[in-house]
Parts: C-alpha cells; sequence; structure tokens
C-alpha cells in the first residue's frame, strides 16, 4: 500500500484514521499539532506518543520536510537558503530584515515556465508546483532564522521567490490557510502578499475566493509592445486585460494593490515611460507604485538607471499624484535580490 503524506490530511481525517485503528480521537489532535505548531520533521519527535504508535504512523505514512540545503549570509543581514525537496529538487527563500520588519520571500515552485527575461529564475525549467506543506515549511524555517538571528519573528511573507505562485493556485492558497490558521503560524492574511506576473482569470479567481491578502502586479513596463519584449505572459495577458482583472479582485475583496516597476536603463526609464505609468495607475485602484532597482543576471543585458535618472522618473510620478516607493534591493552580494534566485551555491 502506497504510504501518503500525512500533512495532506485534515483534522477530521486523521480523527477517523485513528478510530478506524481502534486508537482515541484525541490522538489526531496531538499528531496535528506535532505537525503544524510544533514543526516536526519525523514521527520520532513526536515523544507524546507511544514507541508503537510512532512505528505505526511510520508503516502508513511518510512525514516529507525540507531540509536547508545550504545558507547564505548578506552584508547587509539577508539571509538567504536553499531548501531541498524530499525528492530531491532545490528552491530558495530569503529572509530581508529592517529595522522595522522582518521578511520572507518565499517560492511557489521548483522553477518557472513563464521566462522573464529579467528574472534569473526564469531561465531555470519548471520541474514542479511546491506542494503547500513545503510552502509553509520555507516560512517555518526562515522564521526560525529570525528569531535566532534577530530575536524577532516575522513580520510579513511574500510570495515573491522563484515561480509564478497563480500558476500553483490551490497549492499557494492552502499554504497562505495554513499560515495564517490559529492551529498554524497564525499570521494575519493582511501580513502577506501575492505577486503576480499577470494571469488574469486566476487575479479574477482570487477575487471570487474573496481572499484577504495582499496582491502585487510584476508590471514592469506600461506598454504591451515593451512589456512583451520582456514578459512574453504578456502577449496572453495583455495590460488591458490585467486592469480589468485588477479592478474585479479590487471590487470583490478591497484587498490592497500594489504595482511593481523595475527601472532599466535606456528601457523603461524615460519621462514619457513614466507617464505611461501614471495612465496604468489611474485605471487601478492601486494603492503604490514600488519603483524596483535592477539587479544584474548573467543572461540578461539590460543595466540599472543612474540615480539622476531615477530620481526624475520618481518625481513625475509624485508630481502626478503617484504614490511612488523606491525600493533598494537587499542581498545582492549573495544573489538573493529580487529576480536572482537561481539555485547557485551556497556554503553549508
Amino acid at each position: 500500500m502506497e504510504q501518503k503524506n500525512i500533512r495532506q490530511l485534515s483534522l477530521p481525517e486523521l480523527e477517523a484514521y485513528f478510530i478506524e485503528i481502534g486508537d482515541k480521537k484525541f490522538r489526531a489532535k496531538q499528531v496535528y499539532e506535532w505537525i503544524w505548531q510544533k514543526h516536526a520533521h519525523s514521527f520520532d519527535d513526536m515523544t507524546n506518543l507511544s514507541k508503537q504508535l510512532r512505528t505505526q504512523l511510520g508503516e502508513h505514512f511518510t512525514l516529507p520536510a525540507l531540509g536547508v540545503d545550504a545558507t547564505q549570509f548578506s552584508n547587509d543581514g539577508t539571509i538567504k537558503s536553499r531548501f531541498k525537496t524530499v525528492d530531491g529538487h532545490l528552491v530558495e527563500g530569503v529572509l530581508i530584515p529592517t529595522d522595522e520588519r522582518k521578511t520572507a520571500c518565499v517560492s511557489s515552485q521548483v522553477g518557472c515556465s513563464l521566462s522573464c527575461k529579467f528574472c534569473a529564475t526564469g531561465y531555470m525549467d519548471r520541474k514542479r508546483n511546491l506542494h503547500y506543506d513545503e510552502i509553509y515549511d520555507q516560512v517555518v524555517m526562515i522564521n526560525e532564522q529570525s528569531e535566532r538571528s534577530f530575536g524577532k519573528k516575522l513580520s510579513n511573507i511574500v510570495f515573491m521567490g522563484m515561480g509564478e505562485p497563480l500558476l500553483n493556485y490551490n497549492n499557494v492558497l492552502k499554504a497562505i490557510e495554513r499560515i495564517s490558521a490559529e492551529d498554524g503560524l497564525g499570521m494575519s492574511p493582511r501580513r502577506i502578499t501575492v505577486s503576480t506576473a499577470g494571469v488574469a482569470k486566476m487575479i479574477k479567481k482570487l477575487g471570487d475566493d474573496e481572499v484577504r491578502f495582499k496582491l502585487a502586479l510584476s508590471l514592469h513596463a506600461a506598454n504591451d509592445k515593451k512589456r512583451n519584449e520582456i514578459m512574453p505572459i504578456n502577449e496572453s495577458n495583455n495590460i488591458k486585460a490585467l486592469v480589468e482583472a485588477l479592478n474585479y479582485f479590487y471590487k470583490k475583496t478591497g484587498s490592497e494593490i500594489t504595482l511593481e516597476y523595475i527601472l532599466f536603463q535606456n528601457f523603461n526609464d524615460s519621462i514619457e515611460d513614466a507617464e505611461e505609468l501614471v495612465k496604468v495607475f489611474r485605471q487601478i485602484p492601486a494603492d503604490l507604485v514600488n519603483l524596483i532597482e535592477y539587479n544584474t543576471i548573467d543572461a540578461f543585458q539590460f543595466t540599472k538607471p543612474d540615480e539622476d535618472t531615477v530620481q526624475a522618473f520618481m518625481n513625475h510620478l509624485e508630481k502626478r499624484g503617484v504614490n511612488a516607493r523606491l525600493r533598494r534591493s537587499r542581498g545582492k552580494d549573495i544573489d538573493a535580490a529580487c529576480g536572482q534566485l537561481a539555485n547557485k551555491a551556497g556554503q553549508d
């Protein structure tokens, strides 16, 4: 009989299992706590269960958990972890510390299928989706890093690591449900942001599901011609479709929307580009435009603009009434910054 991942069982399903084997129903709650609150990595960790019961669980179920394969420490305090799945795949997650907050940047897929030109992950094949318990494990381990290194729990989570979250829709939503559950990590969904390259029909589905977390759209160009060049997904999900989807999402949820915009020298950094961004911003109930420093990757030949160009772009947005913020990249020296995650070797 094939063993089932015990973390895929709900509490009622666990209760049914214990009743079926003639044990007490309350055992299910004990096991559930070990899985989701005490973060057991094996049945042997479950010390308030008898040895016989732990052996029996091991015969019937698996308890797969991510392990840390390598860790890198940036000069600015950023910590990048390379996690290994039980079937040998590698994904990366990043702890981004500032004075105000401790943020986990987590992955949703092994690789990515979208091939955005400026993103290192986009040059990797998509091997598979991460299961919701694997996403949960990333958050747990990055939270432990935060407590060890800074004496504080995570304050925020962003789905901005490897992969497109909305192409792993069910697992991402289930992971967020576990992260925000009282019998999970108990984090408010309002402190969680899911970033998408723009899958219009799935943005609408988020609205239909009335999610409570925040949404960020990776825009990076404010007209279809330029966006097609750097983000092939735009050919099937153009800006007009995304504007419509984001308005639908906001109408259904009232959740905060942010536009992400990486500045590339002599490509999308002119005043004309800024004005096009203003026009898109005004069509969407967005709270903020995040201007992002471009972080170089080997496969993409763009560079970031100089400070004067960035400031002129920012000034134009502000003059036109756009709430804009320049997000300085962190962890660049260990390839942990926005767009750089690609499983490069770290140190154990």
